[in-house]
């Protein structure tokens, strides 16, 4: 039986059972979705936005629904290390209270489960959630499917200083854990959400994650997803965000893991004077593959977008890094760039790279530009000379290249959080000190 005949039977044997069935909207909803992913299959390469990237091996491994899964404290108590925050665990895609914490939290701010969600504020969601022709198939089969993941809401001019962290514990072998969040921030608001996805063991699983974000007037998000998975993992993510105007929101993609990893974001201006920050890393070896599809939609005048990401690959492994920034027809003061470079760390790595730039609009400043390169063989000479041997010289070239994307993560705790999971791929990384 192939994948597809599998959910679909999935959907059929589970969808009276899923949170929220009893709602008509959401009913028809799935249905259409599951309709779509029935017609259409996986993406295949000969759609433009999936060229460089294939889910034939996808297509020919089997998985089942994940069901309630267990993971040790430890595992969560690592991922914590002490910090404060508010804390939501998933396993498997099923809400765990026992490794939750999410504590004490200011009046007119919420982090719960999107089943619990559904249950209390079905209204809030019937226009968030998302439809069937949101995205590609893979995201039309996560609204199918997904029946639970994080809602946050945080209300008019309410600031939340610590961060909220999602996450996300694939712990069974052959399962497929489905998740879609949903991120409401009202006019003025604050706050800084984290999606952690973590493999508890060196497993064959598969994640497919949605997260839908709404940013009311004059709020203020930052997103950081650190993605951690085993390497044999399927990770298929997406990142939807709506922007009203003078609404600033910034992501930091920090893709570590996953044998293959596909990650969309995109975001839409709505309102006048909006901004947005995409920052992204990724480390690739073995035979692994990334990719980064990125779309920036300049809707409205006097936007403002920043785009970087960075890619370290060795071995035979493959980057791919898609990024397309469309200023629509009167859409005129648009400042955009886009930027991507690529780090080579042997002859059989390969990146593939295209920034594009689609413009209607007069008077706007808009650059993009791409580099590929290998280690400076003049800088690892001038480091060998002052006495450093060659695994740490070749590590703190690589790290400074990491370094100027993790630069960028205002946040101390959660920059050094994700520095220190840079050190941990190098080898002996480890011992380089911590990022100034």
């Amino acid at each position: 039986m192939s994948t597809v005949d599998t959910w679909t039977a999935d959907f059929k044997a589970r969808s009276g059972g899923f949170s929220g069935a009893s709602l008509p909207w959401l009913a028809a909803r799935r249905l259409r979705a599951m309709e779509r992913f029935a017609s259409e299959g996986w993406p295949g390469t000969k759609l433009e936005n999936w060229h460089h990237t294939s889910l034939a091996a996808l297509g020919q491994e089997s998985f089942s629904p994940a069901s309630a899964g267990s993971c040790s404290r430890s595992t969560i108590d690592a991922l914590r290390d002490g910090q404060a925050g508010h804390w939501l665990v998933f396993v498997d895609g099923h809400h765990v209270p026992d490794l939750s914490d999410v504590g004490a939290l200011p009046d007119g701010v919420q982090v719960r489960t999107l089943a619990q969600a559904l249950v209390g504020q079905p209204d809030l969601l019937e226009s968030r959630l998302g439809s069937e022709l949101d995205g590609s198939s893979v995201v039309a089969l996560n609204l199918a499917l997904a029946s639970d993941g994080a809602f946050v809401h945080v209300a008019q001019g309410k600031t939340l200083d610590d961060p909220i962290h999602l996450v996300f514990v694939s712990a069974q072998d052959r399962a497929a854990s489905f998740v879609r969040n949903v991120i409401v921030a009202e006019s003025g608001a604050s706050a800084t959400i984290v999606e952690h996805y973590v493999g508890e063991n060196a497993q064959t699983t598969l994640t497919n994650s949605v997260t839908r974000a709404s940013l009311a007037a004059d709020a203020r998000i930052t997103h950081l997803k650190l993605q951690q998975e085993s390497a044999q993992t399927y990770h298929l993510g997406a990142l939807d965000v709506a922007q009203e105007g003078g609404s600033v929101f910034n992501s930091h993609s920090m893709s570590f893991g996953a044998r293959l990893a596909r990650h969309d974001i995109t975001t839409n201006f709505a309102g006048r004077h909006c901004e947005t920050l995409l920052n992204g890393l990724y480390y690739v070896d073995g035979r692994r593959h990334v990719d980064h599809h990125t779309r920036i939609e300049h809707a409205q005048p006097q936007g403002v977008s920043r785009e970087y990401y960075r890619g370290i690959l060795a071995d035979t492994a493959r980057g791919v890094f898609s990024g397309r920034i469309l200023v629509e027809p009167g859409a005129d003061g648009t400042d955009a760039v886009q930027r991507s470079d690529s780090l080579l760390l042997s002859r059989m790595a390969r990146t593939d790279t295209r920034p594009e730039l689609e413009i209607y609009a007069d008077d706007v400043k808009c650059a993009h530009g791409a580099t590929v390169g290998q280690i400076d063989e003049d800088s690892l000479f001038y480091l060998r000379s002052r006495g450093l041997d060659e695994e740490h010289a070749r590590n703190l070239v690589v790290y400074a290249f990491a370094a100027q994307a993790l630069a960028r993560i205002e946040n101390e705790s959660l920059r050094q959080r994700a520095a220190k999971s840079v050190r941990a791929l190098l080898p002996g990384g480890l011992a380089l000190g911590e990022p100034a």
